[in-house]
């Protein structure tokens, strides 16, 4: 699957890991929901640092269809707050 990181690009990513990026999903979702802006900015930058780490990066040239979009690491609680569908950032 690829996954775009607003304002880094896109890296490649298998779908085996689409468990573990939910329960960061999951925890993103609770602490947006309680206002918890420091829980926020941790888990955001967990979630961003899992895709990376276990992501491919492709190209700077390469443009493919992205199956997630993940906020840039400087978004805002209520930039991502306004990203989100009912089920998160990561559709489970």
């Amino acid at each position: 699957m690829i996954v775009r990181i607003m304002g880094e690009g896109q890296v490649r990513l298998d779908a085996s890991h689409l468990t573990e990026l939910n329960k960061l999903d999951d925890d993103l979702l609770a602490e947006m929901e309680r206002g918890d802006e420091p829980g926020f900015r941790r888990t955001l930058d967990a979630l961003l640092e899992e895709v990376r780490r276990r992501g491919a990066p492709l190209p700077d040239d390469a443009l493919h269809p992205s199956d997630l979009i993940l906020p840039s690491p400087d978004a805002t609680l209520e930039e991502v707050r306004a990203m989100l569908s009912d089920e998160g950032l990561i559709p489970g």
